[in-house]
């Protein structure tokens, strides 16, 4: 029941925020964030001291098609479960910045119906109830970066942001009920066929038909990462969304897809992975490297970030499919890592654009002078997203680079690339905004106020965390990593 809970709460905080206003509204929902948080550590603890058994949900939905409404949280889900309870109350602390928004208790609806929807991708272990969240949670995300934006084409980029990933869930679907038809009943079930996911590690399915499932169910991870060239839709999404909802994209939304890769395509087609993990890791290593070198060409900070992060994503990907078992390992730390840093990096291009009322690097300049509090902030989330040691993401990056490089020397050569072309845009952008000479802003804007650096603190504490105790989040995520790749040799 406990990870029921965990899954529902924020929707029925939602609910209820319908019937709040103003500073109610703000109140009702950061308390039902950080009350979601404290239950998280609960079942964290709870693992750790019952496993996984402990926290299994499993509800007959349909009976007759042997489809069941199955939750549970082992220690790959576990750290993801952590990661998004950690950053909502920091996104909405975000919104809480932006009077402008029409309509705030909406807002922080979506924002806490969204989270449903995502912890129901990270703990479902049915491929109907993981369709089901799935779908869920790109709902409130389509109205978040549509409703609430002022691009003038927000309709047509959020429309193209939707139109990709359905089109790629179409796709999974298919693939699911291919799966789900191929099945027999489960132990104790008077329906034909079974969807549990344990159900599926168990189809003995020929090459060729793996072969073209593989694309099928890898459609949809794709396209949320997303790896090239199915990202044209994140650029242009990330960067005109408002902040938190390009915060809720990048830093837990794309985990859905490296999730799915991990959860359900290695393991259940293990012989389409090895048929197109060559293809796949040419296609990560040509993104690791275009989304660097359209990086460096930017002036907006925003775009700049959605591009690095596009790149970030890739060695992540080739992680995955490199199918070592440090690979892996690096792909789970590194998550986490890219999610605090992507958040921290996008709250900080929010701050400068809310002070300066621009984004635009050529008009910076000079900020350092008169934002110490700011300037430190940066420069940890600029430092740990180029990897610097004692940061989680160099924990992350380093783990990648050797199980890319385990499976072939010259792609863990190209892939480390990504570290050199980080620190070149990366510490561009920061001389350009808050170095160099001075502008216009040099003299007139403030620095971060107690609330602001209250939203930093958590991310910084983690970058360290993660940097100097990535046990903590290892331990929990070998076993799972471990038993996909032996699912996978089989």
């Amino acid at each position: 029941m406990l990870t029921a809970f965990l899954v529902f709460f924020p929707l029925a905080a939602a609910l209820l925020l319908h019937f709040a206003k103003g500073a109610a509204a703000r109140a009702l929902a950061l308390g039902a964030a950080l009350l979601e948080f404290a239950v998280a550590v609960f079942a964290a603890i709870t693992y750790v001291r019952s496993g996984p058994a402990s926290l299994d949900f499993n509800l007959n939905w349909i009976p007759s098609a042997g489809i069941t409404f199955h939750l549970g949280i082992d220690g790959l889900s576990l750290c993801l479960v952590l990661l998004t309870t950690v950053l909502v109350p920091i996104i909405l602390l975000t919104a809480f910045r932006h009077e402008e928004y029409e309509n705030p208790g909406a807002f922080y609806a979506l924002v806490l119906f969204m989270q449903t929807g995502l912890l129901g991708v990270f703990t479902a272990l049915d491929a109907f109830v993981f369709y089901f969240f799935w779908e869920v949670a790109l709902i409130p995300i389509y109205f978040l970066a549509g409703a609430w934006s002022r691009h003038e084409r927000r309709i047509q980029i959020t429309f193209k942001f939707f139109l990709y990933t359905i089109i790629g869930s179409l796709f999974m679907l298919a693939g699911f009920v291919y799966l789900y038809m191929q099945t027999g009943p489960a132990a104790g079930s008077l329906a034909a066929h079974s969807s549990d996911l344990q159900a599926f590690y168990n189809l003995k399915l020929g090459a060729s038909t793996q072969a073209w499932l593989f694309w099928l169910i890898f459609a949809a991870f794709a396209v949320k990462m997303p790896i090239f060239p199915f990202h044209t839709w994140q650029p242009d999404t990330y960067t005109e969304s408002p902040a938190p909802a390009t915060m809720l994209l990048s830093g837990i939304m794309l985990k859905m897809g490296i999730y799915g890769c991990l959860r359900w395509l290695l393991p259940v087609v293990p012989l389409g992975v090895s048929q197109w993990q060559q293809l796949v890791m040419v296609l990560a290593i040509i993104g690791i490297v275009y989304g660097a070198i359209i990086a460096i060409r930017q002036d907006d900070m925003k775009k700049l970030i959605a591009y690095s992060s596009l790149s970030h994503v890739g060695l992540m990907i080739a992680g995955v499919f490199s199918l070592k078992a440090i690979g892996l390992q690096g792909a789970v730390v590194q998550m986490l890592a890219h999610g605090v840093n992507v958040v921290g990096m996008f709250l900080v291009a929010d701050a400068i654009e809310r002070r300066t009322g621009t984004r635009s690097l050529a008009d910076l300049g000079g900020l350092t002078r008169r934002t110490p509090l700011l300037s430190v902030c940066f420069l940890v989330m600029l430092l740990s997203t180029v990897a610097l040691p004692l940061t989680g993401g160099f924990v992350g990056e380093f783990l990648l680079l050797e199980g890319v490089y385990e499976f072939n020397a010259w792609a863990g050569a190209v892939a480390g690339l990504t570290i050199i072309f980080s620190a070149v845009y990366l510490l561009r952008m920061y001389q350009r905004a808050m170095l160099g000479p001075e502008s216009a802003y040099s003299d007139t804007i403030t620095d971060l106020s107690g609330a602001e650096l209250l939203m930093f603190v958590p991310l910084i504490v983690l970058v360290f965390w993660l940097g100097l105790f990535p046990g903590t989040f290892l331990h929990l995520s070998e076993p799972v990593t471990s038993q996909i790749l032996t699912v996978v040799g089989r």
